[in-house]
């Protein structure tokens, strides 16, 4: 199957999700959770690649940008709330601390906006 027909699979998926009002978390579970179709669909990283370059990943990011709209997210047993301590230069904290001034919002939503985007691979540097 295609990189684009598999899209548009995902991208029904998403739909249906989507019109039965599940939370943003629950959405990101099952599409791009460790377990979810985005996950089970795209093996390898240059499939995943391939899929964030279309249409239908984009407008699954904007279905997911506008669940999170809809206020902060239930704490659900089967989805606890986890921490991470995140170690950064003072100049990249407060890049981010006015772009989420700039964007009227918290540090952490910005941040998990971040976060929630994949990214290439080129662009990761490899641990040595």
């Amino acid at each position: 199957m295609l990189i684009a027909e598999k899209g548009m699979d995902v991208k029904r998926v998403a739909q249906e999700l989507y019109s039965h009002e599940v939370d943003w978390v629950g959405f990101y579970r099952e599409i791009f959770g460790l377990r979810g179709l985005v996950r089970r669909l795209f093996s390898t990283r240059e499939e995943l690649e391939a899929f964030e370059q279309t249409e239908a990943y984009q407008e699954i990011q904007s279905m997911l940008a506008r669940l999170r709209e809809c206020g902060p997210m239930e704490m659900k047993p089967d989805e606890p709330t986890k921490v991470i301590t995140v170690r950064l230069p003072k100049s990249l904290h407060e890049s981010l601390r006015v772009e989420a001034h700039e964007h009227c919002t918290s540090m952490n939503k910005l941040c998990i906006s971040k976060l929630l985007q994949f990214i290439e691979s080129e662009r990761v540097p490899t641990e040595t």
